[in-house]
């Protein structure tokens, strides 16, 4: 089913004369395009207006994570992505790659200019489907004002150490059940879609004992919650504590009566890794009307005009985005307006795992994290609910 979808613009403009894109529900997803979009909105040097106007949508959260990319691209030119739907959209032939529209050099520059692997990420076959212009993670996030002085964990042995006094909750909603028993395997050394198996058993089992212990510790109320949920419920009264890992939102450091820290994703021992799996969002071209020379060329310079240097660096920040560009994670200016956001993430963003990106990944992501949420919630046993993971993904994957 595709999730509702809402305009973001004004009406009014001819709709011959204009492209349509659509992105997610949230400032971050939403904020800096739709300033872009104004005709008439004040942009850095450099970054000047697009003749060929652009009115975006927005859809909730759990369709950017969920919806096939085919089942919107009919209706769309510009499509903000998640990198692990990309496998059904090159199947169903409905994405331009985006290599066809730009020289090497330039794809080599924007390579080069991103965060982590926000690029390669959108690189399946050889081909650039999508260019990325926001980069997350799973990180850690706290209310300072609950931690009672205490610093943010740096291992899972910390987070379990915590006293009972600290209140924490785990982001279980969508399929973030799953990406977090995929972080503790990573943590542990281990990519999970290993070809034997999905994940061993020392390593899964050990994830889902750190998942029931943690759980049992969690507010009921907050585990179908996705990141932007958890994340509010945080920054409310009354909220949790600390959170060990959860996808970032810049906004976060900013709103809500109570403002967050945010920090690396905990490692399993120290000065191990810190698992954490990719996020973010990428921008992807449909053929809706690809084969119009006048789209194609509105395309392009709308495309070049979001990854532009000074628009991610400058006009991201100030409009509720989360940038790609390396420049703007390093950027002491960005780092001060977000408390450090940015250069305190960092080094989990530069190593975050890409999730594979095969046809129909996002609709197993989805089964798995629903068997592991509830499985976990019943308590039924850890070796029973790797059995059935493992069965899931060799069905999902027929292997």
């Amino acid at each position: 089913m595709t999730a509702a979808i809402s305009p973001l613009t004004a009406p009014g403009r001819p709709a011959a004369d204009e492209l349509r894109g659509l992105t997610w529900d949230h400032p971050r997803g939403y904020g800096p395009l739709e300033e872009l979009a104004r005709l008439d909105a004040s942009l850095p040097p450099g970054c000047e207006t697009v003749g060929r106007p652009l009115r975006w949508d927005r859809q909730p959260l759990s369709g950017f994570e969920s919806t096939p990319i085919a089942a919107l691209a009919a209706d769309y030119d510009l499509l903000v992505i998640d990198h692990p739907g990309i496998g059904s959209a090159v199947e169903s032939g409905c994405l331009v790659p985006v290599d066809t529209l730009f020289d090497t050099a330039e794809l080599k520059g924007w390579r080069e200019a991103t965060v982590g692997a926000s690029y390669d990420s959108y690189v399946l076959d050889g081909r650039v489907w999508a260019l990325p212009i926001d980069a997350a993670a799973q990180v850690s996030a706290a209310r300072p004002d609950l931690m009672a002085g205490r610093p943010m964990p740096r291992t899972w042995a910390q987070v379990c150490a915590l006293p009972r006094e600290v209140p924490l909750t785990l982001c279980l909603g969508g399929p973030h059940a799953f990406l977090t028993f995929c972080s503790l395997c990573l943590a542990q050394g281990e990519a999970p879609a290993g070809e034997a198996e999905f994940a061993s058993r020392e390593r899964g089992l050990a994830a889902l004992d750190t998942m029931a212990e943690l759980l049992s510790r969690s507010p009921s109320a907050l585990w179908p919650l996705n990141p932007i949920g958890v994340l509010r419920a945080m920054a409310a009264a009354g909220g949790p504590a600390y959170c060990p890992l959860v996808y970032g939102y810049v906004t976060y450091t900013r709103s809500g009566p109570y403002p967050l820290a945010f920090g690396d994703a905990p490692a399993w021992r120290p000065g191990g890794p810190h698992g954490s799996v990719l996020g973010g969002a990428g921008l992807a071209v449909s053929r809706r009307r690809a084969g119009d020379p006048a789209v194609r060329d509105a395309v392009r310079d709308h495309l070049r005009r979001i990854l532009a240097e000074p628009v991610q660096r400058e006009l991201f920040p100030v409009t509720g985005g989360q940038p790609a560009a390396r420049a703007a994670w390093t950027d002491p200016w960005t780092n001060g307006r977000s408390d450090g956001f940015y250069r305190s993430t960092l080094a989990t963003v530069e190593a975050a795992w890409v999730r594979p990106r095969w046809p129909g990944y996002p609709a197993f992501q989805e089964a798995a994290s629903r068997l592991l949420r509830e499985g976990l919630a019943e308590g039924v046993p850890h070796q029973a609910l790797l059995d059935e993971l493992e069965t899931r993904h060799r069905e999902a994957t027929h292997r």
